[in-house]
């Protein structure tokens, strides 16, 4: 410790804080990390888009959109991120005695993602603008959510000023959701809900247990039979894509299952294509 008080001079400044993170979880499967909103988080989710499709080499087969723990923050910034899946339709309205109270947002027609699925990810802590982007996505049937129901915070404040410089807060509207459900104290439900688990190295591992090919001596299938030594591409992926999926299970299991979800959603729709 110190003998005595230290003198620190604090400057004011403005934090700017990256509400927007992103990467490849896999190959064509891209994750945004969406902490905040601001004035310039739906510009910013387009442009981590973009850098995701270029790391990609083309189209994203699925994205996951995290919004756990977002508190919220620019109602503008919400309907940016929602408009950027939604080709048409009502992205959230609000309802209040006074007709000022009253807006309506609407979808222009883009898709920044060509009808790729999405899951939102979601919990306690998503409150807010991230519940108006998560209700907006899942009455358009746009992205499955995923997670823990939200804190339901669904009321609009505004600020009065008062003759005395002071200023008075007030309740004036709700929001509601594209299909008419209110956010307030209800908050959305998930389609999928997770528990908060944690994988242990035994679950994680089972991928990588000793298969019948790793034996010696074992009785060769029609497809080693073809294959050389040392070649076998396909045993090889495999153990690759194990490796980068454990520590990813360790790190995020909400993630991890999201991922899966989004591999079988492609397929059935390839397949239906």
């Amino acid at each position: 410790g110190e003998d005595k008080p230290l003198s620190i001079t604090v400057t004011r400044d403005v934090i700017r804080v990256t509400s927007v993170k992103s990467r490849m979880l896999d190959p064509g499967y891209g994750y945004v990390r969406i902490s905040q909103f601001q004035s310039r988080t739906g510009d910013n989710l387009r442009e981590a888009v973009e850098k995701l499709e270029e790391h990609a080499g083309g189209p994203l087969k699925g994205l996951v959109l995290d919004l756990r723990n977002n508190p919220g923050g620019v109602l503008s910034a919400a309907v940016s991120v929602s408009d950027a899946f939604i080709k048409d339709g009502i992205i959230v309205y609000t309802e209040g005695r006074l007709d000022d109270a009253k807006l309506k947002f609407n979808a222009k027609p883009t898709d920044i993602l060509n009808g790729a699925p999405i899951v939102v990810l979601v919990n306690g802590g998503s409150a807010s603008a991230s519940e108006i982007v998560a209700g907006a996505l899942q009455d358009h049937r746009r992205a499955i959510i995923m997670g823990r129901k939200t804190f339901g915070k669904g009321s609009v404040q505004t600020i009065l000023p008062m003759d005395n410089g002071s200023a008075l807060k007030l309740t004036t509207a709700k929001y509601y959701t594209p299909s008419g459900t209110s956010i307030q104290a209800t908050g959305i439900s998930p389609d999928v809900e997770l528990e908060n688990l944690k994988i242990t190295d035994s679950e994680t591992t089972s991928t990588s247990r000793i298969k019948e090919a790793d034996l010696a001596r074992h009785l060769e299938g029609d497809s080693e039979r073809k294959t050389e030594t040392g070649q076998n591409s396909g045993k090889t992926k495999d153990a690759g894509s194990a490796k980068d999926a454990v520590p990813l299970a360790k790190r995020d299991y909400p993630v991890y299952e999201a991922l899966n979800l989004l591999k079988g959603l492609a397929i059935l729709q390839k397949r239906s294509s």
